[in-house]
């Protein structure tokens, strides 16, 4: 029955302390229930029992001063209830704090507004935590801009990512698949759609794929990779494909006007290339598009020169694309 009630009610247990989680607070939940009816229930019962009915006399009650009893009661059970939610709490609050030895570090850094992924072989991910199932994961989380709050439902894991400071939080995976992480702290406008995803392997399947991070598929041709890192990167996010504006322009408009004068918000213009492009993702501060906002962060060290060529192409051929 519990079992159901958590499913209807929150997302699935994966990590090993959201069980613990759950029940705690379902036992809260169902203590103030069973007080509010006593409380609501007893207040009807004195209410209709005491009433005054139409003919009596009016009279005064039969007086008591106190009885030991329902002082005890009233204090007692109280107690009981605080103290059991208290070391409960606590010690629930200690196995999410406490990181085991053999914890992975992952380091995690937001920013408006993505997340960063950087593992202990060196590679790095945007938007995509993988991790091995069965093995203590531990967060290290940074900011690079403003607050934002990394929560993983799945794993009842959240804590806030702070700009010149570390945060850490940790979880132990039961269970492969895909899930949900958000940021819960609004941090702008692209706040909504600063999502990402924790993908859970199998240990073996998680060895394999960290050896391979980071290297690159040349077989694939660049405006295809481009079409994958538009997403996978984070681009999606300020910049659309059909020509509406977002946070920044969109791809199709930038495409369109190829060769074309850009204006920039303090009066100066450059020609749209691939020189004006691979700066607008390394150094976006620097030319700020006239009635766009500077908040696009630099994408230095997040992308290798292939993957600039291949978001350069991709961004080219969206003109070929609405040509045709």
């Amino acid at each position: 029955m519990l079992d159901r009630l958590t499913e209807y009610f929150f997302p699935k247990q994966v990590s090993t302390f959201a069980g613990d989680i759950d029940n705690l607070f379902f036992f809260i939940f169902y203590s103030s229930v069973a007080l509010f009816f006593i409380v609501v229930f007893g207040m009807i019962y004195l209410a209709l029992k005491y009433r005054h009915k139409k003919g009596e006399e009016l009279e005064l009650t039969s007086s008591k001063d106190h009885s030991n009893l329902l002082e005890s009661l009233f204090f007692i059970i109280p107690l009981i209830l605080v103290s059991i939610t208290f070391v409960w709490g606590i010690r629930s609050y200690l196995k999410m704090v406490i990181v085991p030895d053999n914890a992975i570090e992952i380091k995690v850094t937001g920013q408006s507004w993505f997340w960063t992924f950087d593992y202990p072989d060196g590679g790095t991910t945007l938007n995509e935590l993988v991790v091995p199932s069965n093995q203590p994961i531990k967060l290290v989380l940074s900011s690079k801009d403003v607050l934002h709050s990394f929560f993983i439902p799945v794993m009842r894991s959240k804590m806030d990512a702070l700009p010149n400071r570390y945060n850490v939080m940790w979880f132990d995976a039961t269970q492969e698949g895909v899930y949900d992480i958000f940021c819960t702290e609004y941090c702008g406008t692209g706040h909504s759609q600063m999502g990402a995803k924790v993908i859970v392997m199998k240990p073996a399947q998680y060895e394999e794929w960290a050896n391979e991070l980071g290297s690159d598929d040349d077989s694939v041709p660049l405006d295809e990779l481009g079409a994958k890192l538009y997403t996978k990167k984070a681009c999606n996010t300020c910049h659309t494909l059909d020509g509406s504006a977002l946070v920044g322009p969109s791809y199709l408009q930038t495409s369109q006007m190829w060769g074309q004068e850009r204006v920039f918000d303090d009066g100066t213009s450059t020609v749209i290339d691939e020189n004006y492009i691979r700066s607008s993702i390394l150094e976006p501060q620097t030319q700020i598009v006239a009635g766009y906002q500077g908040v696009m962060p630099t994408y230095q060290g997040l992308l290798n020169d292939r993957e600039l060529d291949a978001l350069i192409a991709f961004l080219k051929s969206l003109n070929e694309d609405s040509q045709i």
